[in-house]
């Protein structure tokens, strides 16, 4: 029941595959890229998949399509409402756009500029609030019953999940199956979604969730075997800035993932240093977690095939610049 009365049933891979269906034409078969230079400083081949050059910059389109698409004539009047601290936020807000219904999107109060403006650029209205002090949650819950839109969380809804399953889905279809996996967490929707696929197409893979280490819960719940909750944690990883995971995701997680590992904001840095400047790639801190993980890792992926999914692209550029002119 995952602790809840009426709890959806946990999505199948065949889930994935049909909503890879209803993205075609609309999602980007975003491109593997390998490095030379990581190859060789891991001794292994890795294989980045980039969805820094998915729609709107990020994995997050994919499940934000996948959800809306879903909806009834009634619901796409009514419109649609979520919380996300920047690349939800701009996915429903196109998604929205591209099936020509109404978006309003709860945002926090430091959330990146950029995703701001991005997000009102594709028509939806912006709800602002504090991030460490107000629920987002009941936030879009009141608009939602207020004016009847419908609530698409972050990660925590099954078309949600299945959606981004479709990257990984793409990544395996395209180089077949792997050693080792290294995907981002955050809320697990990534994760989630990436472990129905890498379970149905190649499941022997190791498959890794990393998140910031000032905010592991998700590592802290994996080993628990409950979901922790935390303080909202303080890392460049923005798009990794939840407080705990989702029932159906931690249920996913628990039962298909490997193990959740961690990365420092330093490593992270590192990781997008050496992205911008051997793989002429920019990818937003939290996009960096699985590289910084594989290459923390090291030794231990010697003659492995490995794949790390880069998250999304979404960095201010005075950010970035400061970023990497800090450490």
């Amino acid at each position: 029941m995952l602790g809840r009365m009426n709890a959806p049933a946990l999505p199948p891979y065949d889930d994935v595959a049909a909503a890879a269906e209803r993205l075609q034409g609309h999602a980007h078969r975003t491109p593997v890229m390998t490095s030379r230079t990581v190859n060789a400083e891991l001794g292994a081949e890795v294989f980045f998949k980039c969805e820094n050059l998915q729609r709107m910059g990020a994995f997050k389109f994919r499940g934000a399509f996948n959800a809306l698409s879903r909806f009834t004539p009634e619901q796409r009047r009514a419109g649609v409402v979520a919380f996300s601290s920047g690349n939800h936020a701009q996915a429903i807000a196109l998604s929205a756009r591209l099936l020509g219904m109404p978006a309003t999107i709860v945002m926090p109060h430091d959330a990146p500029e950029m995703k701001v403006a991005a997000t009102r650029g594709y028509g939806a209205q912006v709800v602002i609030y504090d991030r460490y002090n107000d629920d987002r949650e009941q936030i879009g819950r009141d608009l939602a019953t207020r004016h009847g839109y419908t609530l698409i969380p972050p990660y925590d809804h099954p078309d949600v999940i299945a959606g981004q399953g479709t990257a990984a889905k793409e990544l395996f279809e395209e180089v077949g199956p792997l050693d080792a996996f290294f995907v981002c967490l955050g809320g697990g929707g990534l994760l989630s979604g990436s472990a129905l696929a890498t379970r149905a197409l190649s499941p022997a893979c190791r498959l890794y969730g990393v998140e910031p280490e000032a905010g592991n819960d998700g590592q802290q719940s994996f080993r628990s075997g409950a979901i922790v909750r935390i303080d909202t944690p303080k890392t460049i990883a923005d798009g990794a800035q939840t407080q705990y995971l989702g029932e159906l995701t931690f249920a996913i997680i628990r039962r298909d993932v490997d193990d959740i590992l961690t990365a420092t904001d330093a490593q992270l840095v590192d990781a997008m240093r050496f992205m911008a400047s051997r793989m002429k790639l920019i990818a937003e801190p939290t996009g960096c977690l699985g590289f910084a993980a594989a290459r923390a890792m090291g030794e231990q992926l010697r003659g492995q095939r490995v794949g790390v999914l880069i998250s999304g692209g979404n960095v201010d550029i005075a950010r970035f610049c400061e970023l990497m002119a800090a450490h």
